[in-house]
Order: C-alpha cells, then structure tokens, then sequence
C-alpha cells in the first residue's frame, strides 16, 4: 500500500480515535514529513493530513504537530502559520523555534498578538534588526526587557533610541540601556536626566534638602554627568547630542563653560557649530588658530553676550596654550578665574562665580588624589 493511501486511511481513524492516539499520530506524522525523503503525492497527502489536523478540537493534538515541527526549516508554512496564531500554549512552540517564520511573519504576528506573544518573539535566540524595531515600537516593559537582554537580538540605533523615548521611565529598563556601549549619546542623556527627575521625586529627599536646593542639585548633577559622558563619544555622535541638548535647553553659557574648562575641547567645537549655523570647518580653524577676535565674535555669533563671550575667548586661549605645551590643562578654570577678577565689571558675575565654584571643585580633587598618593606612599 502507497504512503499516500495509509494516509488516507489515518484520515479516517482520526475520526473516531482518542484524543491521546490522535497527537500521538500526529506527532508521528509531522516527524515522517521532516525527516523522510516523502516526495509527490505523498507528500502532498502529508501535508494535507497536518493541515487536517489543525482543526483538531484536542489542544494536545495541534501542541504535538506544534512541537513535532517547530525545529524544522522544511517544515510547511501553511501548517507552522496557523499553529503560531494558535492559543499560546501551542504558538509558543513555532513563536520562539521555528526557521519556517520570516521577518513578516513575525512582525505580523507581534503586532495582532499579545504581550505574552510578543516576548516569546524577543525571546527566539536570533532575533533581526526589523523585528527588533518592531518590538521597540509597540512591546510592553517586560517584551523590551526581554529583547535588551537577549543576546541574539539585532538592535539598531534607532530602536535604541525609541526604547529610551517610550520606556525610559521605568527604571529597569532604564538600566539595561545605560549598560549598553552602543546606546546613541543622546539617548544617554535623556536617560541620565530621567534618572535625575527621578530622584528629585522623592518625597523624603526633597522634604530633607529643600525643594529648590534640590532641583538645583539635580540639575548639577545631570551637567556633571552630561560632560563625563562626552569623552566617550564618538566623533560621529556629537553633532547629534549636540543637537539634543539645544532642543532639551541644555546648551546653557553655564554648561558650556563646564564643558570647555573640563577639556572637552571636540564637543565644545561641536556645540559652537550647532549653535552659529557656521560650518564646522570654519569653526574648527577659528577655535585652533583664529585671532582673539575672531573667537569671540564666534562666540557671540553662538548666542553668547557680550559680558561672557571675552571669558570664553580667554579660555580657548589658554586652552590653545596648554595644547601647545602638551601639558594636562588642570589649571586653566584657575587661572581662569584670577584673569576674569582682574577684568572685573567686564564679565557676568554669575559666570565668575561659576568658574570660582569649577576652581574649588579641581583643587578639591587634586586635594583628594594628593591624599590618596601621600597614604599609599606613608
């Protein structure tokens, strides 16, 4: 008797079989159809016969063809299709296995599924940079969680940057994201002032320390941290954290003054060129080797005034000097602050006062680590 023509006669016991002999059968069939070397109208009455089967009313018989073929690339798309739309139980299996389901599918699937459908699919052990995205767009935290910390997962920069804009506030996926070297640099800012606007939320911490000395904080904080992250950015991002920061307000005369005394010198350039409009080029050349007042004029054309364009100009040129010198730079908020009280009612006094307080925070550290070098010595 042909294959095909045993087939036909399972058809008919199904009919009338338990619903234990049934998945029983059907595990065997779906694993004859993977395995053999069925060809022609036997394989076509294989097929069928699986196709027959998922309209079984026993859950356990469509788990079993489910789990039979959820390994097998051969496997029929118009049988795994169905069993992925399937109740979860038996989705899960094609979901989280099966080579038979593209990219579509999945995203097909992610977006008419549950959440529980949809952390299956962040959770297969490879999963492409499209569905990522599509996981990025419309998964839940525990979806997202399990994407980020799946290994097999493709994630673009762009996703990354989406997780952070929908998901940023919760804390734990906040983390999974700062932990990542290729989170975009933006994205880590905004991410570092959610963690900021978290802790100026709490209750006893602002009942504590005051609700404006906190905010103040708060605010310091993010700044400090802002400039330790940009040493570690790409010259290719800084256009765009750049770019962040003017449209979020952060590219305040302050900040900016932050930036250029801690040595950030790449990124101060970057700054400047995003807030003149002038090409970078043009800007690069001027901050390197432009007269005082080309600098300055730089400066103002940034939006700087008049009262602290002098103190940055003055600043780039002693930078300028510490390059020449090969020398660290550690003293330039210093001498910094001696130049601008002695050009006093020419510079904005909260800009003094600012570098006075970027003065007594290095002399704090340089205490800090003489320290540390005289008890390691003792």
């Amino acid at each position: 008797m042909g294959l095909h023509l045993i087939i036909h006669a399972f058809l008919r016991w199904v009919e009338t079989a338990k619903a234990s002999d049934r998945a029983r059968a059907a595990k065997a069939l779906a694993k004859a159809y993977c395995s053999s070397e069925m060809t022609g109208e036997d394989r076509r009455a294989a097929e069928m016969a699986m196709i027959f089967l998922l309209d079984d009313p026993a859950p356990k018989v469509r788990l079993a063809l489910a789990e039979a073929l959820a390994d097998f690339a051969d496997a029929p798309r118009t049988v795994v299709l169905p069993l992925a739309e399937d109740q979860v139980e038996i989705a899960a299996q094609p979901i989280l296995r099966s080579p038979v389901l593209t990219d579509g599918d999945l995203v097909d699937i992610a977006a008419r599924g549950s959440a529980i459908t949809r952390s299956l699919i962040a959770h297969r052990s490879f999963v492409s940079r499209a569905v990522s995205a599509a996981l990025a767009e419309i998964g839940g935290t525990c979806e997202v969680m399990a994407l980020l910390e799946n290994p097999g997962a493709v994630l673009s920069r762009r996703s990354l940057k989406r997780i952070a804009e929908r998901l940023g506030d919760e804390a734990a996926v906040r983390d999974l994201l700062l932990d990542r070297d290729d989170l975009p640099s933006d994205a880590r800012h905004a991410l570092v002032e959610k963690v900021g606007a978290a802790l100026a939320g709490f209750e006893l911490i602002r009942a504590a320390v005051g609700e404006g000395r906190v905010e103040r904080i708060t605010r310091e904080a993010c700044e400090m941290a802002t400039i330790g992250m940009t040493a570690d950015v790409e010259p290719s991002d800084m256009p765009a954290l750049a770019e962040h920061l003017r449209v979020a307000g952060r590219l305040t005369p302050a900040f900016l003054m932050h930036v250029l005394c801690a040595g950030r010198i790449e990124f101060f350039a970057a700054t400047i060129v995003n807030l003149s409009g002038q090409a970078e080029k043009r800007v690069r050349s001027i901050l390197a080797d432009g007269r005082e007042a080309a600098v300055r004029s730089l400066f103002e054309a940034a939006g700087l005034g008049r009262d602290v364009s002098g103190l940055f100009a003055d600043a780039t040129m002693m930078w300028r000097r510490e390059a020449k010198r090969g020398s660290s730079g550690m003293s330039v908020s210093l001498r910094l602050l001696a130049r601008a009280r002695d050009a006093a009612g020419t510079s904005s006094e909260a800009m003094i006062d600012l570098v006075e307080k970027m003065t007594i925070a290095e002399q704090r550290q340089s205490a800090r680590h003489y320290a540390l070098t005289a008890a390691a010595a003792a």
